[in-house]
């Protein structure tokens, strides 16, 4: 079973953006199940997430940087709370070795892109006339 599951909840209506998020959420599922297994596979499985969800943020926020985008703060900020929860997680299997991670990271993932993509992304790409 995938971690994250495409929902059309999603969609911020700009056929470029959704195909860039199903992509992301294809390259997590594929790490995810790559890495799962002993404690020290997991956590580099989660280290790849991690940097993965970085690499897109950094890339539209310096989109919005360029396009004087006027809510540029608080989407950067729902952007952080994100990876900060993927630490915590990380953080959680460090010290305890196990966790139900599939379970904990699906459901903190899930929440924060249906939330995310259908506001603040859908507003920035309206903004940009995308």
């Amino acid at each position: 079973m995938a971690l994250l599951e495409w929902k059309d909840d999603y969609r911020t209506g700009f056929r470029s953006i959704d195909f860039e998020h199903q992509t992301m959420i294809s390259s997590i599922n594929q790490v995810f199940e790559d890495g799962t297994g002993e404690k020290e596979t997991l956590l580099a499985a989660l280290g790849e997430i991690h940097a993965l969800i970085e690499a897109h943020f950094a890339l539209e926020e310096k989109i919005m940087r360029d396009q004087h985008y006027p809510a540029y703060i608080p989407h950067k900020q729902d952007h952080e709370r994100l990876l900060d929860e993927i630490l915590d997680i990380m953080d959680t299997v460090e010290k305890k070795g196990e966790l139900d991670t599939a379970s904990a990271l699906s459901e903190r993932l899930s929440a924060w892109f249906g939330i995310h993509f259908a506001s603040f992304d859908k507003d920035l790409h309206t903004m940009m006339g995308e």
